[in-house]
């Protein structure tokens, strides 16, 4: 089952266990430069505002109605990052134009046994882009599709699907209850610790700056999940000022450019889990083009808002729960 609440998407599986659960938000951020340098994780601004697809009916595209699900509003080259939450372990599958963001391949909805193509939570706390190479991706950066920035465009060649895809599958009841009784056993209590003018124009992801973040393996295996309980969500994005035209609703106001939020002080952030294997990048997801490599090789020129941006504050984080004990 899957509730839209606050802007956030709950992904519920009352069927398999009790507390089975998994939350997953979208989150404004800052567009990082996209000059091959890599930069630090940029802070979430708050979520994207989420409306059903199918209160609009009368306003969105047909294919949209058929597709169901959710929407958000983003403004040309604007930013986003993924925030995941719960303490119930779930398989998350996120797709952008029905290409994996971990592999690069088609959407498939069934698990991958060979090479993992999704990421675990609460181990990962959140997905910022494209896996590229171990422990670097391409921020998510929203583009008008049919320009041929999105890597859907890029690695298929056409512009049909657009928005992000995503498909949940929970821990098997009978494999989380023997991890909390490990758990228990070695004293760790009962918690868990592991895991723009057209009407209605659609907006795709396309492949932005180089950003420092590591996607973890899963240190469970496949056969722990339960593929036969999943579900599935796709999440449109429209173009903002088309958010207006059919919700009647103001989208949020632009976020500020990179280099304002670093002159005002502002923490960036570095988040490092020692006891965690990175997964390698993807290939074909290395080759793309970022946006800004493209909108050159189209003769569009050098986007907006892409200088340096001086000397960030780094704060590192770490994962959550974690005590530092110091010295005595």
């Amino acid at each position: 089952m899957i509730e839209l609440k606050n802007d956030r998407l709950d992904f519920s599986f009352p069927n398999v266990h009790p507390e089975a659960a998994c939350r997953i938000d979208f989150q404004r951020t800052l567009r990082i430069p996209d000059d091959n340098r890599d930069y630090p994780l940029p802070p979430g601004l708050g979520s994207f505002p989420l409306q059903h697809v199918d209160d609009f009916k009368d306003a969105v595209p047909a294919d949209w109605i058929r597709h169901g699900g959710v929407f958000l509003p983003m403004y040309q080259a604007e930013a986003l990052w993924i925030n995941f939450g719960g303490s119930y372990p779930c398989a998350v599958k996120i797709a952008a134009g029905k290409i994996n963001a971990v592999t690069g391949k088609t959407w498939r909805n069934p698990l991958a046994r060979k090479r993992q193509d999704y990421v675990v939570v609460p181990e990962q706390p959140w997905l910022d882009g494209f896996a590229v190479s171990r422990g670097m991706i391409r921020q998510f950066v929203a583009m008008p599709l049919g320009a041929g920035y999105t890597a859907e465009e890029q690695l298929t060649g056409t512009a049909e699907h657009g928005g992000v895809q995503i498909v949940v599958y929970p821990m098997k009841a009978a494999v989380y209850e023997k991890l909390r009784a490990a758990e228990a056993r070695r004293g760790a209590g009962d918690a868990l610790m592991c895991c723009d003018a057209q009407p209605c124009p659609s907006m795709g992801l396309a492949p932005g700056g180089l950003m420092r973040q590591e996607i973890y393996d899963d240190d469970y295996g496949v056969e722990a999940w339960d593929q036969t309980a999943g579900s599935r969500c796709f999440v449109h994005l429209l173009n903002s000022l088309g958010y207006l035209s059919v919700t009647g609703h103001r989208p949020p106001q632009p976020p500020p450019t990179a280099a304002d939020y670093t002159r005002a002080g502002l923490p960036w952030f570095e988040y490092f889990d020692a006891e965690r294997k990175a997964l390698e990048g993807a290939a074909k997801l290395a080759g793309l083009d970022s946006v800004a490599a493209k909108s050159i090789k189209k003769g569009a020129g050098i986007i907006a808002d892409n200088g340096p941006i001086g000397t960030p504050k780094v704060k590192s984080l770490g994962p959550a729960g974690a005590v530092r004990e110091g010295e005595f």
